[in-house]
């Protein structure tokens, strides 16, 4: 689905990423880890084609290195920034729509509408006509999570969903996770709170300085001390 070989990646003249190997296979949960600034977002700006790279990213047998973002969401590869980047003047539901893809490669979304945003997030259907920019934070990242699950990606890319956010909406936001793993959708997810990225995750890789230093199950990782240490733990 989607393999990443021998990735670099620039900042100006600023080397950020020095050979990453990564792969997410349908319908898998993966965990992209490690301290900030070990590369783990510049990883999947690199994939989404808003940092410029080299080496090689295939989505589904295809070069995506070097497309434009636009054409690789189009064909089917979901991307939750940290920053969140709402429309503000528009409402949570124009919003929503703005996010829709009526028609990609011949096949029409549906696998995901607005009754199932408002479902798995209640407070955005209370604030259907809010403007986005009025959204406290955590209603932020709620509506960026739908907006982009509207466009009916095959993978989605997620950057730190949790950061800044009260406890009850990181729980919120656990569950919107649970819920792509039981519908089987392949999910990137890079997540400093080590308690969910290993509890929905299928497997994990651990990044340092620009380069992948472990990749193995969540049960390996666990039981690897020496890793933690090194490249996680504070």
């Amino acid at each position: 689905m989607l393999s990443i070989k021998k990735l670099h990646a620039y900042y100006g003249k600023s080397h950020i990423l020095h050979g990453v190997d990564l792969e997410v296979n349908p319908g898998e949960i993966v965990a992209l880890l490690g301290r900030n600034g070990s590369g783990r977002s510049t990883t999947i700006k690199a994939v989404m084609g808003l940092v410029h790279g080299e080496g090689k990213v295939t989505w589904n047998n295809t070069d995506i290195l070097g497309h434009k973002t636009y054409d690789i969401a189009r064909r089917g590869l979901g991307y939750v920034p940290e920053s969140r980047d709402v429309f503000p003047k528009l409402t949570v539901e124009q919003n929503l729509l703005l996010g829709q893809q009526p028609d990609r490669g011949g096949k029409k979304a549906g696998r995901w509408s607005l009754d199932d945003m408002y479902q798995m997030f209640p407070r955005l259907k209370e604030r259907q006509h809010t403007e986005a920019g009025v959204l406290s934070g955590g209603e932020q990242q709620m509506l960026t999570l739908c907006r982009t699950l509207m466009g009916d990606p095959d993978l989605i890319m997620i950057d730190e969903p949790t950061e800044g956010l009260a406890p009850k909406i990181v729980e919120l936001v656990g569950e919107y996770l649970k819920e792509l793993k039981r519908r089987g959708l392949a999910v990137l997810l890079v997540e400093q709170k080590l308690t969910i990225a290993l509890d929905i995750s299928q497997r994990c890789y651990v990044m340092g300085h620009g380069e992948v230093v472990f990749q193995g199950t969540p049960e390996e990782l666990k039981a690897d001390g020496n890793v933690r240490k090194e490249w996680l733990e504070v």
